[in-house]
C-alpha cells in the first residue's frame, strides 16, 4: 500500500507531431474546466475567458468515481468533449477562424487526461485504447507508483505508450517558484533571503519533503490558520499549526 505521501506516476501516450493537428496559438496544457455558457449578456465576459482557455488547451481531464461503470466513462467523456469542441467552435467563430462544418462533434480536443487512472477496468482501457486510435487524440494517465507493471498486462493498449514518467519531490527552485504563488495567493510578497520567509520555507521543505500534494494540502490549512487567528504574516509558526491539524502518514 502506498502512503499518502506517495507522488503520482504518468502514462503517455500521444500521436506524432506530424499526426496531430497543430491550430494556431493552441498549447496542449491541461485545465479543470469543463466549459459554460450562458444565453443573453450576463456573464458573457467571463464566458468568453472559459473559450478562449479552451480554444488554448484543446484539452478534457476526468476522474472517475471508484464504481464508475465503463459505459458511464464512454458518456462522460463524449459529453465533456462535444462541450470542449462547442466551447472552441464558439470562439474561433468569435475572432473570425471558424473551422466550417463538423466532422465531427468532439473534433477540437487533443488530450485526454485520466486521474486515478488505477480505477480504470479492462474494459474501460479498451474503450480508451479505442478512442486514441479513432480520434486521433493523446492520451495520459495519472495514477499511483506502479501503475506501468498493471498496464503492461494489456499488451494492445501498452504497445501503444510513449513514455512513462514519476513526479519527483520538488528541487529547492521549483519549490520556491511554487510558495511564490502559494505566498501571494494569501496576500504575501516572498523573499528567500528575509529571515522570517527563510524559516517559513525550510519548515514548508521539512514538513512536505517538497510533496506537491501535500503542499496544496497544508496551505489549505495555512489559509485557515491565519484567518482563524487574524494573521497577515507567513510565519514558521503558522506552518507549523497547519502542518498540526494534517494526516501525513508514515514518512
Amino acid at each position: 500500500m502506498q502512503c499518502a505521501a506517495s507522488t503520482p506516476s504518468v502514462f503517455a501516450t500521444a500521436k506524432p507531431a506530424s499526426e496531430r493537428p497543430s491550430p494556431p496559438d493552441a498549447t496542449p496544457t491541461g485545465t479543470r474546466h469543463r466549459g459554460s455558457w450562458k444565453s443573453g449578456d450576463h456573464g458573457r465576459i467571463p464566458t468568453i475567458k472559459v473559450y478562449a482557455a479552451l480554444s488554448r488547451s484543446r484539452t478534457v481531464f476526468y476522474t472517475p468515481a471508484v464504481l464508475t461503470t465503463p459505459k458511464q466513462i464512454h458518456t462522460d467523456i463524449e459529453h465533456t468533449s462535444t462541450r470542449v469542441s462547442i466551447c472552441v467552435d464558439q470562439h474561433l467563430s468569435d475572432i473570425g477562424k471558424g473551422t466550417g462544418p463538423h466532422t465531427r462533434i468532439n473534433k477540437h480536443v487533443e488530450l485526454l487526461i485520466i486521474d486515478e487512472s488505477e480505477r480504470l477496468s479492462a474494459t474501460a482501457l479498451e474503450l480508451l485504447r479505442d478512442r486514441y486510435d479513432r480520434d486521433n487524440v493523446a492520451l495520459i494517465l495519472i495514477g499511483m507508483p506502479g501503475i506501468e507493471k498493471w498496464f503492461s498486462r494489456y499488451p494492445q493498449l501498452y504497445s501503444r505508450v510513449g513514455f512513462a514518467h514519476e513526479y519527483r519531490p520538488l528541487e529547492q527552485e521549483e519549490l520556491h517558484f511554487v510558495l511564490h504563488r502559494r505566498w501571494h495567493k494569501l496576500g504575501q510578497d516572498l523573499d528567500p533571503d528575509d529571515f522570517t520567509d527563510a524559516q517559513a520555507i525550510a519548515a514548508v521543505a521539512r514538513i512536505t519533503r517538497g510533496n506537491f500534494r501535500l503542499i496544496d494540502r497544508l496551505f489549505t490549512q495555512v489559509e485557515r490558520v491565519m484567518k482563524i487567528n487574524e494573521l497577515n504574516t507567513i510565519t514558521d509558526d503558522v506552518i507549523e499549526a497547519a502542518r498540526s491539524t494534517l494526516v501525513i502518514g508514515i514518512s
